[in-house]
Order: C-alpha cells, then structure tokens, then sequence
C-alpha cells in the first residue's frame, strides 16, 4: 500500500467533509427523524421515563427546540405509553457523545434536558468523527484490493459523483442513519478480510459487534450477515472448506452469535416491556410505510425521473459493470457482495415510500456504498488494462459522472431539483439551469404537505365532474322528522354513530397521479358541538391499513344548530400505493347528542 497517498486522500476527504459540515452546520441537529433516534437517551438518563408516560416532557421540549412539526417520532399505545418508532441500534453511536454533551451542560450551567447547545454541538462533532472512520475503513479496503491510484479514484469518486455528500454533510446533519451505516459497512468489509486472513478472535468479536449494531440501527440491514458469511467461498467445495474453517473456531462462532443475540434482545425486550410484545411493528402498520415484498418498487427506485438511484447517480452504472469483472478476477468475494446487492436492492425497493421524500437520489442505498466502491475498483482496474482509446472514453464518462453530480448537488441546494415531486417534463426542462421559476415548477408532482390541512387554491388549473350522489334514502337508520330532500336523512345518535362509508377504489376515481376530491353535504346538529362532537372521516385503505387519515371536525365547521347547514371538505388525494386502493368516507358521532346527515356528493377534480 502506498501510505502516501492513502494519507494524502484520506487528509483531502476529512478536510472536505469537515468543510462542508461547518458550512451547512444544522439550525437544530436533534430534529425530525434524528428526534425519534435519539429520543432513547435523555428519556432514559435524563427524565427516566422510556415509555414517555408524561408526554407533556416530550411536547415542552419540541415547543421550545422546534424539534419537529408533529410528533410522529412515536407511536401512542392504548394504555397511555409510548413506543418509540425507530429501533435503537443509533442511540448507541449518540450515547458517548450524549453523555459527553452532558457533561459540559452540567459543568458551564446550561440546561441538562438533553436538547441544549452542548448537546447538539456534541452529536455534531460525534458524527463528523463516525465519518471520517468511515472514508478511513473505505480506504483501508480499496488499497487493500487495488493499486494506490485505482483507490484513490474510487474514493473520490464516492464522495464526489454520488449523493454521499449531500445526505452525511450538507442534509444528513451527520446523524441521520446513512452517515452511520456507512461507515459500519466499510468496517464490516475491513474486518471480515482481517479475519479470513489472521483468523484471530478480537476481528470476530469486533465484526459481530459492527454487525449487531447495524441491525439493530435497521433491522433490514440483517442482510449484512451474507457479507462475513458467504466472504471466501467461491464454489461448493470453497463452502464446505469455509463450514470446516468455521467449525475450528466454534467458540468464535458461539461469540460471535451471543453477541448478535444480545443486540437483537435489548430491542426485544424494549417491545416487550412497553408494547406488550417481543415483535412489534413500530411502524403501526402505516401503508404510507412499510414493506411490499410482493411488489417491489424496483424501476422507480433505479430508473425513475423522480428518484431513480441510476438516474442521478449514474457512476453506479459503472460500479454494476464492475461485478462481472469481480467475478472473473476475484470469485472469493463476489458472491459474498453480490447477493448482499441484490437482497439489498429488493429490500429498499419493497418500501413503500420508495421516493424517501426530501432526499437527493436514493438515500437508503448509500450504505451499501463501500460494497460498490469495491466494484467500481474493479471496473477500473479492468479499464486501466485497455487500448488508450477505451481508457479515454471511459474517463471522460466517469468525469462527466462528476461534474454532473456536484451540478446536480447545487441544483438540489438551490431546491431547483425537488427532494420528492420531479418529473420526467420537469427534469429535462431544467436540466443544466440554475434557475427555475412558477411556470416551470408547475410541471413537478403535486406538492403534499407532511402534516396539517392542504388548501385546493389552483382550481382553474383542474376539470370536475361529479362522482356520486348520496341522499340517505335507503339507509336503516334513517330519519322521516328531518330531511333536507326526499323523504329521509341519515340519523346519528349514541348508538348507530356511523353513516354507511363510501367506498372507492382509486383506479375509479382518477387514472392521474392525484386528484382533488370534494365531499359536499349537509348536517343539522340538535346539540353544541363542543359537548356533542361529530365528524367528517376520509382515508384511503390499503391491506386494511387506514393512510393519509384525515377528520374534519365539527368545530370547525361554524355549525347553526337546529338548521341544515353545508359544509364542503377538500381532500388531496395521496400517494396511493396500489390502484385498487379505496377511499374510505363516512360521518362520525362522537358525542351522545343527535346529528342529521343528507344530500351527500363527491367530486372529482383532475388536472387539465
């Protein structure tokens, strides 16, 4: 290995990465999806309460640090507990920098409550250094494998013609889980070739305790046994070989699973304890996120002009390329990485939110980075071998690789590059500009809020036509005393506190990507709807999970009693996950008084 280089590079990405973290330094590092990571630790050491019983803790700290709009950070049980929403596999990389934090905080006199200024500016610098072992294990493996300036491109090229960058430094606020994954995996390939080479116990127990930390960081990531498991064997007879290896160090072995298993627990028995159950979806079976291993997303999330990972990161096409020259020049780790890529692809394909909103590329696959970095190394190698004129196309190309990317980082800065609404019109209309402007944008997917009522303010850019008609003629529970039309309207009362739902599937409604929908009805309330609650209830159900829930509230229609009243409620419709999904609306009574439903209509508006 030439340590002069491999100093020269490694001092060159420190000092950008440095840079760039001061540059875009975080207003408040320990927000949004960050929250919910790291809520483990000061709900734990600091207040002692981890199954946030007392939620007013958590809401004073988000109405004075403006951690997050909603707290969807975690999910409320039925007996008043809370369940964090995400495993706690990253509060182990927060907590030396937590408890460091909290030190100063105790010792200059700032608030202990695990949120102030030496808080953040301790997970900060933790994640910086995370990131500079992480380029460290990078470059220890690709000059490991090939020569000095083979490694050097590949490192660079990682960080420069990818959205690494973009999510560990300028948006990742250093603590968001790919900068940590990353930097697992770069040391998950490092020790798994010490290993195979000194067979020695301290890289055994170090690379399950990698292992065991990134599992529990993301479960899916179990996929990152294939690497250490499967590392060395090229054929069946190089597989039984490895078994016999294995068995010589069963201690290691039993070491090594004791340790997975003690990671896995403390999740485990996290459920256990405050959701009542060793497995629990923490997700609340949510359709906007979870897995659709049936169909997976898998050309949207590679190929897709809103998000596909070879599309804006298109370097990659090289390092896929790279695999079959891996497999003809060194078939002892091609297996092993592989069908890690493989499993790896499929599982963030099967998310639903496959576009990961508000990201640069597909966020979910940097960390599987090192793993390409070692396919591109071979690409290069391979190409390093050619006829001048091959070696120069394929250096322009990777060149352009480059310079379209650190383009495409400043386009996405300048939010001319949408985090999640491009579009094929949009993308080519505004491809190597660095402005953009109303008419353009217009071409981008609808814009979807993340919490709160969207307002339908751009009718004249939509057609209506009328859905369905409802006038409560024919429902059992029905009233002949009031009615606005016909002969009856839908009663609501203490007992019968539903209306029949209106049931539709998506592929009826519209075969656009979205549409407004406008439910139209009247109501008469008989008693104050403080006291005696009602409301308008629309979703869409997908596998029998309600999604995009919405509720409008009789407070907030400015009700008469005692008179017919209409109220109109706009509904965006949202990112359905399958055609056939159904929008679910029905009226609901939540009080005991009564309340008269008639003369219902949905309609439909569709874009121009």
């Amino acid at each position: 290995m030439n340590k002069n280089l491999f100093k020269i590079v490694f001092a060159a990405l420190v000092l950008f990465i440095i840079i760039n973290n001061i540059f875009f330094y975080p207003q408040n590092i320990l927000s949004w999806d960050i929250f919910g990571y790291y809520l483990y630790l000061p709900f734990k050491f600091i207040y002692h309460n981890l199954s946030l019983s007392d939620d007013s803790i958590v809401y004073s700290i988000i109405a004075k640090y403006h951690n997050t709009d909603t707290f969807y950070q975690a999910s409320k049980m039925p007996d008043g507990q809370y369940v964090m929403k995400y495993t706690m596999g990253l509060s182990f990389f927060y907590a030396p920098f937590f408890f460091i934090g909290h030190a100063i905080a105790y010792v200059f006199g700032y608030t202990c409550d695990g949120f102030s200024a030496p808080y953040q500016y301790a997970i900060f610098v933790g994640g910086m250094l995370y990131s500079i072992i992480g380029i460290w294990a990078l470059l220890k493996v690709l000059f490991h494998f090939f020569s000095a300036n083979i490694a050097a491109i590949v490192a660079f090229c990682i960080v420069f013609a990818t959205n690494y960058i973009v999510h560990i430094c300028m948006y990742g606020q250093n603590a968001m889980s790919q900068n940590f994954l990353f930097t697992t995996y770069a040391l998950l390939v490092w020790l798994s070739i010490l290993w195979h080479q000194t067979h020695k116990t301290k890289h055994a127990l170090l690379l399950a305790v990698i292992c065991g930390i990134t599992i529990l960081s993301r479960p899916s990531e179990i996929i990152c046994l294939m690497i250490p498991v499967l590392w060395g064997v090229k054929s069946i007879a190089s597989l039984i070989e490895k078994t016999k290896h294995l068995l010589k160090h069963k201690w290691q072995l039993i070491a090594f699973a004791f340790i997975i298993i003690a990671f896995g627990m403390m999740q485990f028995g996290y459920w256990k304890l405050f959701a009542g159950k060793f497995l629990f979806n923490s997700y609340g079976g949510n359709a906007g996120e979870g897995f659709e291993f049936k169909h997976p997303y898998i050309w949207e999330v590679l190929f897709s002009f809103r998000k596909g990972w070879l599309l804006y990161t298109p370097i990659m096409l090289f390092a896929l390329a790279g695999f079959y020259f891996m497999y003809k020049q060194n078939r002892s780790i091609f297996y092993a990485l592989f069908v890690y890529l493989i499993l790896n692809i499929y599982i963030v394909s099967s998310w639903s939110c496959w576009w990961y909103a508000q990201s640069f590329s597909q966020r979910a696959l940097i960390p599987s980075y090192p793993i390409m970095a070692i396919a591109l190394g071979y690409f290069l190698t391979w190409i390093s071998q050619q006829k001048t004129i091959t070696k120069l196309i394929a250096y322009v190309a990777i060149s352009v690789c480059v310079i379209l990317n650190i383009f495409q980082t400043i386009q996405f800065h300048k939010g001319i590059i949408s985090g999640d609404s491009m579009t094929k019109a949009y993308y080519c209309a505004t491809f190597g500009k660095l402005s953009t402007d109303a008419n353009l944008k217009k071409l981008l997917l609808v814009n979807r809020l993340f919490g709160g009522r969207e307002v339908f303010s751009n009718k004249n850019d939509y057609s209506l036509r009328m859905f369905k008609k409802f006038d409560f003629e024919d429902v059992q529970n029905h009233d002949s005393t009031f009615y606005r039309s016909g002969r009856f309207a839908a009663k609501l009362d203490s007992i019968n506190i539903y209306t029949p739902a209106v049931e539709a599937p998506y592929c009826e409604i519209t075969e656009k990507d979205h549409a407004w929908i406008r439910i139209t009805a009247y109501v008469y309330p008989t008693n104050d709807t403080l006291s005696a609650p009602f409301s308008l209830v629309v979703y869409f159900d997908h596998n029998n999970y309600a999604y995009k829930y919405f509720t409008y509230d009789s407070r907030m229609m400015k009700l008469e009693l005692n008179k017919w009243n209409k109220i109109v409620f706009d509904y965006l419709s949202p990112e359905v996950r399958n055609k056939n999904d159904k929008l679910m609306l029905y009226f609901w009574n939540r009080g005991k008084g009564n309340v008269y439903i008639d003369d219902m209509q949905v309609e439909i508006f569709e874009e121009k």
